[in-house]
């Protein structure tokens, strides 16, 4: 089966087990026998999918991890996903939305704020000045015309 992997590096996807899955409301869990790199995706054998019928219902969903699978971070790094949801916030004190997704550009990572619009706002410095998970706030140099 063929796996795409937000893991940096992709293969550390492999080093997180089980994997859980949703198909028609219903959680399931996934054990990897091997699994290994090839080009941008992984390619991965699971227990009990031995052929393309049982393999075809898992195209195109989301895998799952428990989050205590995941490294402590250091001080001021913060996981994609706590990301999601938080207010943002410019210099001037004006809400631009709340953080829907992020993005990797290649060059960088990149917050999505849906408000009254969808900025677009790069998550480096400058244009990020402080994530505040106490306030659940983060605080950016962005002007709400761009």
């Amino acid at each position: 089966m063929k796996i795409f992997s937000h893991t940096h590096p992709r293969k550390n996807i492999l080093t997180y087990q089980p994997w859980h899955i949703q198909i028609g409301g219903q959680w399931q869990t996934l054990d990897i026998l091997k699994g290994r790199e090839q080009g941008k995706t992984i390619v991965a054998q699971l227990k009990d999918v031995n052929n393309r019928e049982q393999a075809q219902p898992m195209i195109g969903i989301d895998l799952y991890i428990e989050k205590s699978q995941l490294p402590e971070l250091s001080e001021g790094e913060h996981y994609w996903e706590d990301l999601i949801g938080l207010e943002v916030v410019n210099q001037k004190g004006i809400a631009l939305g709340k953080v829907s997704n992020l993005v990797d550009t290649g060059a960088n990572n990149v917050l999505v704020v849906n408000g009254e619009k969808e900025y677009w706002v790069p998550y480096i410095e400058p244009f990020l000045i402080s994530v505040d998970m106490g306030k659940q706030q983060i605080l950016v140099d962005w002007d709400e015309d761009f």
